[in-house]
C-alpha cells in the first residue's frame, strides 16, 4: 500500500514541470498553477477526512474510492491540451489524492501493535516507491520507448500513474478494516483545520517556528515545480557503464539520501537539539539553491549533484524535526490538531504562495530566445529562493531560543 501510494505521486509529480513546458510552451503561469493544486487540496483534504473517513466509512474503503476516481482523472489528463482544463482536472485529482496521504497512515496505525517501532519500516517503502517511479521514468521506460526523446516530457508518466492508481484503488478494498474513528461525534470546523491548536502560538519559539515554516515553504515549492525541468535543460544525466540515467532517475538520489538521514535522525536529535537541526535544514535549502544557481555544464555538474543529494538534510532536518518538535510542544489533547495546523500552514498556504511566487519569477526570467537548450535564466531564477532561504535562516537563528533536545530526559535538556 505505502509503496504504491508514493509511486503514484512520484511518477507524475517530478516530471510534470517538464511535460507542461513541452505541451504548453510559452505559458509562464501553468507550472505554478499546476503545482498549486496539491496545496489547494491540502487545505481541502481535512474536510474529506474529518467529515467522511473519520465519521461514516472505513478508511480503506474511502481510500479505494478516491484512488479509483483519481486513476480515471489521471488517464483523462493524458489527453488534455487546454491549460485551463488541465488545471481543473489536476485540481480534481489532487483533491482525491491528498486525503489518501493521511489515510495510508491511519490504515497502517490501526494494524500495528507498536507504531513507533513498526511504522518507520513501513513508511520507508513509500520513499522507495518514489525512487522506483523516478527510475521507471528516467531509466526503464526509455529503454522501451525508443522513438521518444524524453519520456518525462510526454504524457507517459501520467498514464503510468493512472494505471497504478486504479490498481491501488482495487487493492485498497482488500486491506484490513480501519473503522471510522469519530462516528456519532460532533464535528467542529476549527478542529478539522487544526485551529484549536492556535493557542500554542502564545509560545514565542513555537510561533516563530510556524512563521519560518510558512516562509521557507515559499522557496521550497520551487524545487518541486522547476528542479526536474532545470536538471533536464542543463543536460544532467549519469552514465554508469552502459546505463544512462535521465533527470528523473538522477533526482531519486535525493530520496536515497533521505533514507540515510532518516535513520540517523534519532542520534542527531539527541546530540544537537531542535534549534541546530532546524537551522541545518534551512542552511541546506539555501545551499541547494545557490548550488543550482551557479552549477552548470561549464562550472561542473558536481554542484547540481550536490544540490540533489542535499534533499535528505533539507527534508528530514527541517520538516521531520518540525513535526517531532510540534508533537513535543503540544499537549496530548492538541497533538493531532497541531500537526493539522502545521500541515495547513506549510503544505497548504506556504506551498501555494511558493508556487505562485515561482510562476511570477518564471515570467521574469523567461528568455526571449532559447540559449544552449535553456528556456529560462536559471541562474537568476534559483538566486531568488537562495536569498529568501538565507534571510529566513538568519531570522530563525537570531530569534529562536528554545533549547529542547528530543530523545533525552528533561534534566539533560535543561542542562
Amino acid at each position: 500500500m505505502m509503496f504504491l501510494e508514493f509511486f503514484i505521486w512520484g511518477a507524475y509529480l517530478v516530471p510534470m514541470g517538464k511535460y507542461l513546458a513541452n505541451i504548453f510552451a510559452g505559458n509562464t503561469t501553468i507550472t505554478g498553477n499546476a503545482y498549486s493544486t496539491n496545496s489547494i487540496a491540502a487545505i481541502i483534504s481535512p474536510f474529506l477526512i474529518g467529515l467522511v473517513a473519520d465519521r461514516f466509512f472505513p478508511g480503506q474503503i474511502v481510500m479505494g474510492v478516491l484512488h479509483l476516481v483519481g486513476g480515471v482523472l489521471l488517464l483523462a489528463l493524458t489527453r488534455v491540451t487546454d491549460p485551463g482544463l488541465f488545471f481543473w482536472l489536476l485540481l480534481a485529482y489532487s483533491v482525491c489524492f491528498m486525503p489518501t496521504l493521511a489515510l495510508v497512515n491511519s490504515v497502517s496505525f490501526d494494524q500495528l501493535d507498536h507504531p513507533e517501532k513498526q511504522f518507520p519500516g513501513i513508511r520507508v517503502l513509500g520513499t522507495i516507491g518514489w525512487i522506483v517511479a523516478g527510475l521507471m521514468v528516467g531509466f526503464v521506460l526509455p529503454k522501451f520507448c525508443t522513438t521518444v526523446k524524453d519520456v518525462g516530457a510526454t504524457n507517459i508518466p501520467f498514464l503510468m500513474a493512472g494505471i497504478v492508481s486504479l490498481v491501488l484503488g482495487v487493492y485498497s478494498f482488500t486491506l484490513p478494516n480501519s473503522p471510522a474513528k469519530s462516528r456519532g461525534q460532533k464535528v467542529s470546523l476549527g478542529k478539522l483545520l487544526g485551529l484549536d491548536a492556535l493557542a500554542l502560538m502564545r509560545k514565542p519559539s513555537f510561533a516563530l517556528f510556524v512563521a519560518c515554516s510558512f516562509l521557507l515553504c515559499i522557496p521550497l515549492a520551487m524545487y518541486y515545480g522547476w528542479a526536474n525541468r532545470f536538471i533536464s535543460e542543463t543536460g544532467v544525466s549519469l552514465t554508469l557503464g552502459r546505463v544512462v540515467l535521465k533527470s528523473e532517475a538522477v533526482m531519486t538520489f535525493g530520496q536515497m539520501s533521505e533514507i540515510v538521514f532518516m535513520l540517523l535522525m534519532p542520534l542527531f536529535l539527541a546530540r544537537f537539539g531542535v534549534k541546530t537541526m532546524l537551522a541545518v535544514g534551512m542552511t541546506a535549502w539555501a545551499a541547494r539553491y545557490f548550488l543550482f544557481s551557479y552549477g552548470s555544464s561549464s562550472a561542473g555538474f558536481w554542484m547540481l549533484y550536490g544540490a540533489i543529494i542535499l534533499h535528505g538534510i533539507c527534508y528530514d532536518f527541517f520538516f521531520v524535526t518540525g513535526q517531532l518538535y510540534t508533537d513535543h510542544v503540544a499537549p496530548t489533547s492538541l497533538r493531532a490538531s497541531a500537526q493539522g495546523l502545521i500541515a495547513l500552514i506549510t503544505y497548504g498556504a506556504g506551498m501555494y504562495v511558493g508556487n505562485m511566487t515561482g510562476a511570477f519569477i518564471e515570467g521574469r526570467t523567461t528568455l526571449a530566445q532559447k540559449t544552449g537548450g535553456a528556456t529560462l535564466d536559471w541562474h537568476g531564477l534559483w538566486l531568488v529562493p537562495a536569498v529568501m532561504a538565507t534571510v529566513i535562516l538568519v531570522l530563525f537563528l537570531v530569534s529562536f531560543h528554545d533549547k529542547v533536545r528530543l530523545g533525552v530526559t528533561k534534566k539533560e535538556t535543561s542542562a
